[in-house]
């Protein structure tokens, strides 16, 4: 059984904000559209609810936060989702990835994405508000003996990190990693900030570049989003280009469904208005066909932000 939306999107990926801490202070982070932080799921609620998804077609999981690796029992998160899914995969801030890359390969994780924005020291501590870039480098270099694939998530921001496009293409290329640039998203309300004004930096005019010079380009099935080979001195970097804002192809293809921290199925990342609490019914002993519902109801409120 897979579910559909009205808008005839099949549902088959669940993002899980573990947490909504950090141990970063990035300036920019929407903390996965979670405004809430009074409750934070247990390892055997995180696993039920995996179960019922997997039940309704739901194979691949992300792992998110806040950083997920700051809880205590992430290591045995992994090891009790892993028997429920296809494809396990984490997004970090790779300041714990050396230490612990190895215990959550063990426990089933495929593959992680880690966030690094800037190859610049001064720079990564001016966005993050910490001085780790050694640190999440040694990390990086530890994931990529561990997993693959691995990707690098750079959000691209006008003015502070947009002139390092190209050398993170290399390092990505150097690694062996992918690198997914990504352009920095709010609400329609947000749009006129001096935030987004001052900062968001347009992918397009790059992906026409990209086009001009690949050896080849693919596309994902998830959010119809390209995926470009670039040359480079170190062999051919893989690519990725997410341009969530204003993209109406990018809502049409969402596969996803979301669950917070604080056990809310959550259908947008942009959306206020779109919680569907599971955690309190299952801490009232609802059944597992009283969650299949819950699943089901979240599911029929999915519309696309961008229509």
């Amino acid at each position: 059984m897979v579910l559909v939306d009205r808008f005839g999107r099949p549902v088959t990926n669940l993002r899980i904000s573990l947490t909504n801490e950090c141990n970063l202070n990035c300036f920019y982070c929407h903390r996965e559209g979670q405004t809430l932080s009074f409750q934070e799921m247990k390892p055997e609620e995180i696993e039920r609810i995996v179960r019922i998804a997997s039940q309704l077609g739901i194979k691949k999981v992300k792992l998110t936060g806040g950083e997920p690796t700051i809880r205590k029992d992430i290591v045995e998160i992994v090891r009790r989702i892993r028997p429920y899914v296809e494809d396990l995969s984490m997004t970090t801030n790779g300041t714990t990835m050396k230490l612990l890359g190895g215990s959550l390969k063990e426990a089933g994780l495929d593959r992680v994405n880690i966030s690094l924005d800037t190859l610049d020291r001064k720079k990564y501590k001016s966005i993050t508000g910490f001085d780790v870039l050694p640190q999440v480098l040694e990390g990086i270099e530890k994931a990529v003996k561990l997993f693959y694939p691995v990707k690098l998530n750079m959000v691209v921001m006008k003015g502070l990190n947009d002139g390092e496009i190209w050398d993170m293409i290399n390092y990505a290329a150097q690694k062996n990693a992918i690198l997914q640039l990504i352009e920095i998203e709010v609400p329609r309300e947000m749009e006129d900030s001096w935030f987004f004004k001052k900062y968001f930096y347009s992918l397009k005019p790059l992906e026409e570049k990209f086009e001009e010079i690949v050896v080849d380009v693919k596309e994902r099935r998830m959010h119809r989003r390209k995926k470009y080979f670039i040359p480079t001195d170190y062999g051919i970097a893989e690519v990725e280009v997410v341009r969530s804002m204003h993209n109406t192809i990018f809502c049409a293809n969402c596969t996803r469904i979301r669950l917070t921290s604080t056990g809310h199925l959550k259908t947008c990342l942009l959306r206020r208005d779109d919680l569907v609490d599971i955690l309190t019914p299952i801490r009232n002993n609802a059944s597992d066909e009283e969650l299949i519902e819950i699943f089901k109801k979240a599911i029929l409120m999915r519309e696309p932000y961008w229509k």
